[in-house]
């Protein structure tokens, strides 16, 4: 429940922020007497939609720790930690990479890496995952997510969703807007301003908007974890490790990350037909794989 508050509260503070900016800027009068000023609705959009999206990446590491309850190691607690933190930072130097934090939570097989930078990131990972996998498969997965940290991976997908949200929020107002005047073409004297048809339309559209933008989204993160995966090969000097780990994840039951973190993870849902999965298939990742050997 703790974890739900601190959720729901920093959503609600993001928005807030987001709306005292748009509003000390001026930029939520992009409605005229003399129709819609589409220079000032982008500029909106587009604070509202990257802003959204940084604010959500420069709380990722702490929004990753109060959603999965992962405690970073400091001090290790035993052999299994020692082993972790040695592991991260050989892996870490191979990637001429700052060493990240670690991280264990309690959870399904899985692992995540997280940070607004790749000197401010985070690597945690499962007690299922460790439980469930040898050495050299725990080994590939954390070389898989210092791919991640090592190609920008969280910057890159929060300027695509930065770019999507812009377009969702721009052309939901403007089909509101011209939805709005549709309805009110018949009234000689329409009062100035949009009436009740503008704010359903817009919240009908940014729904509809939204489900095709994420499309896009899923798109580039199946993409990323490609590519993840073949930066784990290049580190640890062959694909093979990489690939057992996947036929391993596979046959066992993974994910059990947030909704809010299932992109982040090392497997994640397919989702309908594979178009709204965050990660390709374990098959699909494993011929990738196997086919650079």
């Amino acid at each position: 429940m703790k974890r739900v508050i601190l959720l729901i509260a920093t959503n609600i503070a993001v928005m807030l922020v987001l709306s005292v900016s748009v509003r000390l800027l001026g930029l939520d009068r992009f409605v005229t007497a003399g129709g819609l000023n589409l220079g000032m609705l982008l500029m909106f959009s587009a604070v509202v939609g990257f802003g959204g999206a940084f604010i959500s990446l420069a709380l990722s590491k702490t929004m990753a720790k109060w959603s999965t309850g992962a405690r970073v190691i400091t001090q290790p607690a035993g052999q299994t930690e020692a082993w972790l933190l040695n592991t991260v930072r050989k892996l870490a130097d191979r990637a001429g990479l700052p060493m990240p934090e670690v991280a264990v939570y309690e959870g399904e097989p899985n692992a995540f890496a997280t940070g607004p930078s790749r000197s401010n990131s985070l690597v945690a990972v499962s007690t299922g995952l460790l439980a469930n996998m040898n050495e050299e498969e725990v080994e590939a997965v954390l070389a898989h997510e210092i791919a991640h940290i090592r190609n920008g991976d969280m910057v890159t997908l929060t300027l695509i969703q930065g770019v999507v949200n812009t377009f969702v929020y721009f052309l939901a107002r403007v089909v509101g807007y011209l939805v709005d005047s549709w309805l009110k073409r018949d009234e000689e004297n329409s009062a100035a301003g949009t009436g009740i048809g503008y704010f359903v339309t817009v919240i009908v559209c940014e729904i509809v908007f939204g489900i095709l933008a994420s499309l896009v989204v899923m798109y580039f993160s199946r993409q990323r974890e490609f590519r993840a995966d073949a930066g784990a090969a290049e580190l640890l000097g062959s694909p093979r490790p990489m690939a057992n780990a996947l036929r391993r994840l596979g046959g066992i039951e993974a994910d059990g990350l947030p909704k809010s973190m299932a992109a982040s993870g090392i497997a994640g849902g397919r989702g309908l037909l594979g178009l709204f999965a965050t990660h390709p298939s374990m098959e699909e990742r494993i011929v990738a794989l196997e086919g650079r050997g």
